[in-house]
């Protein structure tokens, strides 16, 4: 971890010079809103200098849309009764499906994002909500794992580079606020399901109405976001060849692997644990809402402590503190526990992801590389998300062996390889 000194020199100083294999000589700008330049081209007296509002109605607005724009209910329900005869694993490859499209679209759309495409995505995003429908298990892998999983990866990593085009020293918080959006989804959503599935409505009728919500929340988001910058005017390819030799890019790149691995147990599973281990099925089904409660907290919170702290400092302690959360999962035998479990982790795991992006947007040269950076990263989760709760199904089987999934997780999260990476990489981040 870092000492007080270099914490205090990293809130203090945020600006710095880089090249392309690393952060190099820390120099003072006299504007701290102005974007350090790499190149001499670019620190040339007629080259504009990038000022971020800060604030203001449009800032704000934009954000609030992010903001507005769970599958772990759909998986207690499919183990249980929709898709009864087929095994977790196979039940999981719908959410690992979901999960990767959910982020590995972000590699493309971070780089539409840059280019100024911003309104096309939101409106592929819609047409792929739109075509989501339930029927068989085929069915159910198509629309709710790839169609869902387009609709919602070709939105999230450009609304969470949005911020960037507004904020910079408040960007952590931003960025936190959008985060959010999708807890308070995640707490309002698995409710209603719930009561509309298991109620006279039924699940396609539920499947209808969510479906329609979410199309009508991202039409209020496309009417509020805006982006400010102009993409660049020649369509040069960025360096991303170099960005991957960047020590601090590099191990923050790296790092996905294993937190991605640990991070969908307790979302997708917490229900279905909580009524095996005889918790009533109608208090069990809040305890996805309870976990993204406690997310909505981690996402915000967090980042109006970044100066003080450091983000990568935070990032490792959240993560660590994840992990010990899930562990303690094995010892959970009712709903008092699975909440308490339930909200801490929603805490944890939602400030370590929240503040990610800020840490990848300090990386970045120029506001227009954020979207590309950030889809890269969560590309990989994506890639590895596809894969996780897969694993975490055939770990489980259809006996319900919880401690094997549990300890898995919390491995994931814990790992010394992971927490030293990020021990690492705070001496190279400013």
């Amino acid at each position: 971890m870092m000492d007080g000194e270099t914490l205090h020199r990293n809130a203090s100083e945020p600006n710095t010079i880089r090249s392309s294999k690393g952060i190099s000589n820390e120099k003072e700008v006299a504007e701290p809103n102005i974007l350090p330049v790499e190149d001499e081209e670019a620190a040339l007296p007629n080259a504009p200098a990038v000022i971020f509002p800060e604030g203001g109605w449009r800032a704000w607005s934009t954000i609030a849309g992010a903001y507005i724009g769970s599958f772990g209910v759909y998986q207690a329900f499919y183990v249980r009764q929709y898709l009864r005869n087929f095994s977790t694993s196979d039940i999981g490859w719908i959410g690992g499906i979901q999960i990767c499209l959910n982020f590995a679209p972000g590699i493309i759309a971070g780089r539409l994002f840059d280019r100024g495409y911003f309104i096309v995505l939101y409106a592929l995003a819609l047409f792929m909500l739109s075509i989501s429908h339930e029927g068989s298990y085929y069915q159910v892998l198509l629309t709710n794992g790839v169609a869902l999983g387009l609709a919602c990866g070709l939105t999230y990593s450009p609304s969470l580079a949005i911020a960037s085009h507004y904020f910079k020293q408040k960007r952590a918080i931003a960025v936190g606020i959008i985060s959010s959006g999708s807890a308070l989804g995640s707490v309002i959503h698995p409710i209603m399901l719930n009561r509309l599935i298991n109620g006279p409505f039924g699940f396609h009728n539920a499947v209808r109405v969510s479906g329609a919500m979410n199309v009508s929340l991202l039409l209020i988001a496309l009417a509020l976001m805006r982006t400010r910058l102009p993409p660049k005017e020649k369509a040069e390819s960025f360096p991303i060849r170099n960005w991957f030799r960047e020590p601090a890019f590099l191990v923050i790149f790296l790092s996905a692997i294993p937190i991605f691995l640990g991070l969908f147990f307790a979302p997708f599973y917490i229900q279905l644990n909580a009524v095996t281990h005889g918790v009533d099925e109608h208090l069990a089904f809040y305890t996805v809402s309870i976990l993204n409660a406690g997310s909505i907290c981690g996402r915000i919170i967090p980042g109006a402590f970044v100066h003080t702290f450091g983000t990568l400092n935070l990032v490792t302690l959240f993560t660590i503190a994840s992990g010990i959360v899930v562990t303690s999962m094995a010892s959970v035998k009712n709903f008092a526990s699975n909440a308490v479990v339930g909200i801490l982790f929603g805490i944890f795991s939602g400030a370590s992801i929240a503040l990610t992006p800020a840490i990848i947007a300090q990386m970045a040269d120029h506001p227009n590389e954020i979207g590309t950076r950030t889809g890269i990263y969560f590309g990989l989760g994506g890639f590895v998300g596809l894969f996780a709760t897969p694993i975490l199904g055939a770990l489980l089987t259809s006996e319900y062996h919880w401690i094997r999934p549990i300890l898995f997780s919390g491995v994931c999260f814990i790992t010394p390889s992971t927490t030293l990476l990020l021990k690492e990489l705070c001496t190279r981040l400013p």
